[in-house]
């Protein structure tokens, strides 16, 4: 039935959205560093590319459910496909954002507009693809343990991609326009860094903790700017 249906559907795009929220964070704060007029194409088009790699892995979606097995053990650990792309991706994202917030806060504010007006597109794409890589094929297996029908995985995949598409802009423009909520946002990615490997070492940290943790620290920000008279 069509309700029967809905109900897996409405669910997997919440999840889909919730999921994507890193994706957003990230190509945000990594548009920052090109010229004004090149941030809006990346972020399309890595939000664009997010949605076609989601799409080719539910192609595979055989191949994908393999990785879950386990290739080796070391340390009493089961490593699995899945285990080491999470914890090389977790690493990459860890290294990334204390580079960034290195730059941001020891960085000379002349020389930190100089690299930004340096930055290479085709780079920041492929450090935005290998993210969306990662991060796909973790929403992937999570959306299998949650729905069968390859039809509303597809659905909830394009549907959370235009969510995302009309959500990216207005938050690119708060990261930029609050350098505070830039620094916190790097801290949530190394948050989620830390989790990815923690789960690729099967020592899963509720999502939960980290976007309740997070939400408050916003908060708390926000309580803050309001205190001091800024605008949000």
């Amino acid at each position: 039935m069509l309700i029967d249906a809905l109900i897996p559907l409405i669910s997997l795009i919440a999840l889909e959205v919730i999921l994507g929220i890193d994706n957003i964070i990230f190509i945000s704060i990594l548009s920052d560093k090109l010229p004004a007029g090149q941030r809006d194409k990346l972020r399309y088009w890595g939000i664009g590319l997010a949605m076609f790699i989601r799409l080719c892995l539910l192609g595979i979606i055989s191949w994908i459910l393999k990785l879950d097995t386990t290739l080796f053990t070391l340390f009493n650990i089961d490593f699995s496909g899945k285990g080491i792309i999470l914890i090389l991706g977790g690493l990459f994202l860890l290294y990334k954002s204390t580079k960034e917030i290195f730059e941001n806060t020891e960085t000379d504010n002349n020389e930190l507009e100089l690299k930004s007006k340096k930055g290479s597109f085709k780079k920041l794409l492929v450090e935005i693809i290998i993210l969306d890589l990662v991060f796909s094929i973790d929403s992937i297996i999570t959306a299998v343990g949650m729905v069968q029908e390859l039809w509303v995985m597809y659905a909830a995949v394009i549907v959370a991609v235009g969510i995302m598409l009309i959500a990216s802009k207005p938050i690119s423009r708060f990261v930029q326009k609050h350098p505070s909520f830039k620094i916190l946002a790097l801290c949530f990615l190394m948050m989620i860094g830390l989790s990815l490997i923690a789960e690729g070492l099967h020592f899963e940290i509720p999502k939960g903790y980290i976007y309740f943790s997070m939400a408050f620290a916003f908060l708390v920000d926000i309580i803050q700017m309001k205190k001091l008279g800024r605008k949000v």
